[in-house]
């Protein structure tokens, strides 16, 4: 069954991807709406793994990143009539920058100390934000696109950046820039001694990590056409990453591609019960975890050895 499965997981995935890119061909209205989620969230999904999972950065702070990219495009929108989808693609490259510089200072932390770095600059920028005149204060900015958007337009935006985001990983994984990732991640000390270029990896991971979410948190901001800093730079955006990797499987391709999905099926089922619904889906990750400590993909490459996209050079 193994051997089957690993031989046809092209294949597989293949189909997978065509089902998924047709979606506005055949699916009904609520369901692009729930494919276009899964696809935005499993990109920044992917992009928390790639940090923490297998490059050792823990990030309590991506939601800057989230913010920045959704403010660029609404700043370029609004006063400067750039087109929607540069206006998205700025927001990436704005993002880029603001890691770049956050690097400068976060890169002398290790470990809880980083994590807290990373946080406390969200938080700067969310009350930054907040008192600044340009950007309306705390009362936000609507998105006004230069030319209406259709549905199919951002859930195909979407649907670049979901499986972007999965074939991007995979590739710098089996790069040597992935090998010294995950060589970092369980010993620094020991990777830097093989010739592993410690600062300049965490580095190159960074930034791609800050341009993918940056990218993608403007899709989302132009799928949900209004911006407020109390949202896009809220620790709650990190929170749902987390919840994606930690059920998923932290530390595998597949792993936020399982949790995304469990984790859109979950919000939406329990849209009716906003009050509880945290409360819940913590209830959940815990159950997860104390049955399968690795995670749902996590536990079932360890025991039944299925791994699909495999980071593992042959």
């Amino acid at each position: 069954m193994r051997k089957i499965l690993y031989t046809s997981r092209w294949y597989i995935l293949g189909l997978l991807g065509v089902a998924l890119g047709t979606v506005p061909l055949w699916g009904s209205e609520y369901l692009v709406f729930f494919f276009l989620l899964f696809c935005l969230y499993l990109a920044l999904a992917q992009m928390w793994n790639l940090l923490a999972g297998y490059s050792g950065l823990i990030s309590l702070g991506q939601q800057s990143f989230v913010g920045m990219g959704g403010y660029t495009m609404a700043v370029l929108t609004n006063y400067y009539g750039i087109h929607i989808w540069a206006s998205v693609i700025l927001g990436g490259l704005f993002s880029t920058v603001l890691a770049l510089f956050m690097s400068l200072f976060i890169f002398r932390m290790k470990g809880v100390y980083f994590a807290i770095g990373t946080w406390v600059f969200a938080e700067t920028l969310m009350i930054w934000f907040s008192n600044w005149k340009y950007v309306k204060y705390g009362t936000g900015l609507f998105i006004k696109p230069t030319a209406p958007l259709t549905m199919n337009e951002i859930y195909y935006a979407a649907f670049i950046v979901g499986v972007g985001s999965v074939v991007l990983v995979y590739v710098i994984l089996r790069s040597k820039l992935g090998l010294g990732l995950m060589a970092m991640r369980d010993n620094d000390d020991i990777a830097e001694a093989m010739g592993v270029k410690v600062f300049r990896s965490k580095l190159y991971c960074f930034l791609i990590s800050a341009f993918v979410t940056g990218t993608t948190a403007g899709i989302i901001y132009v799928f949900q056409v209004f911006i407020q800093p109390y949202n896009a730079f809220s620790i709650d955006w990190t929170v749902k990453l987390v919840f994606i990797v930690i059920i998923g499987g932290i530390g595998t391709i597949e792993g936020p591609i399982v949790g995304a999905l469990l984790f859109v099926l979950l919000s939406q089922g329990l849209a009716e019960y906003f009050s509880v619904s945290m409360l819940i889906l913590g209830a959940v990750a815990i159950g997860v975890i104390l049955i399968a400590p690795k995670g749902i993909m996590g536990t079932l490459q360890g025991k039944l050895g299925i791994e699909i996209l495999s980071p593992r050079r042959k």
